[in-house]
């Protein structure tokens, strides 16, 4: 079965709040069995406009995928970063 990944591409504006984000997405991407494969680190443009931060996630597939971020529990955390960033999430099967 196909996986499913997560890629976001995020400029935080507000730390503070943003790590408070990232704190109860963490706690919900691993109750919902994901693994984080890149989380910030280094990165550069090779074609079009480029963003501070950088993650991916991967699921044991494309519904666990949306099912994480769907989530009550997710959709909560969600709430913690309005207005903590700009940010662009997409959801990708893959092998």
């Amino acid at each position: 079965m196909p996986k499913g990944y997560v890629v976001t591409r995020v400029d935080i504006l507000d730390p503070d709040a943003y790590a408070k984000y990232a704190a109860a997405a963490t706690k919900a991407i691993a109750d919902h069995g994901g693994k984080a494969l890149a989380r910030g680190g280094r990165c550069e443009a090779l074609e079009g406009k480029a963003r501070a931060r950088n993650v991916v996630l991967e699921f044991d597939s494309y519904d666990a995928a949306r099912r994480y971020f769907y989530s009550e529990q997710y959709q909560a955390a969600r709430q913690l970063r309005e207005g903590a960033c700009e940010m662009e999430m997409v959801l990708v099967e893959g092998a």
